[in-house]
């Protein structure tokens, strides 16, 4: 992993110096040349990341890897750490990873379990999305995202539609229980990204999953630069 992040800082190098070479942003003071890179260098960070966690996505990677930074990012930190933890402990079969300031949250058989070629969730799973909404509903200043996904059975084109409908089960599920729908994005990944192999049926019982980028909307951001400030 070091020797990852010493490649992504390099790069993140390079692009400052051609950045703050441009002419058209001399004219930007230090401020908003800062937070520009910042972004910059979140999302490169994000980028590299994503594809060296095992099973996420480059996207989800760069999602999470895009950050606020400062003392801001410290306090939105310090609140995704809280609401990890609250997840854990209402829901312990799921894995929570920290990345960056924000969530990656996989929902695998043992919470969110889809048959062969269905994107219907199980009473099981309908019970473990119910232990999620509290604590989604105590940070309603998240934003997130659901990826699904596939084994690798069957027809990639159908399995890309299969895992949308995953997510979007998924979605439609936690908007009935009173969560609002414009946080939410569904992805689609098919049978991208799997965590076990699809040479066994329990492996690819791991890969029919839905993963969550859970990330500060706005109104956090603006919230923990007030509160930094």
């Amino acid at each position: 992993m070091k020797k990852i992040i010493v490649i992504a800082l390099i790069i993140i190098l390079a692009v400052s110096t051609v950045f703050t070479s441009c002419e058209s942003v001399k004219n930007t003071n230090k401020t908003q040349r800062g937070a520009a890179l910042g972004a910059i260098a979140g999302a490169v960070l994000g980028g590299v990341i994503g594809n060296n966690v095992k099973g996420m996505n480059t996207e989800m990677g760069a999602v999470l890897g895009g950050v606020v930074g400062g003392v801001a990012g410290g306090v939105i930190g310090n609140k995704m750490d809280k609401q990890a933890r609250e997840i854990e402990t209402a829901l312990p079969g799921a894995q929570v990873e920290r990345i960056g300031e924000g969530i990656r949250l996989v929902l695998g058989e043992n919470a969110v379990r889809f048959d062969t070629n269905k994107s219907t969730l199980t009473s099981a799973a309908k019970a473990n999305l119910d232990k999620l909404v509290p604590v989604f509903k105590s940070y309603a200043d998240t934003d997130m995202i659901i990826y699904g996904y596939t084994d690798i059975t069957g027809k990639a084109d159908f399995n890309l539609k299969l895992s949308e409908q995953r997510a979007i089960a998924v979605e439609k599920y936690l908007e009935s229980k009173g969560l609002n729908m414009s946080r939410f994005k569904m992805v689609g990944m098919g049978i991208a990204d799997p965590i076990a192999t699809n040479d066994t049926p329990e492996g690819r019982s791991q890969n029919r999953r839905v993963e969550f980028a859970i990330t500060a909307n706005e109104k956090m951001i603006e919230d923990a630069k007030k509160e930094g400030n």
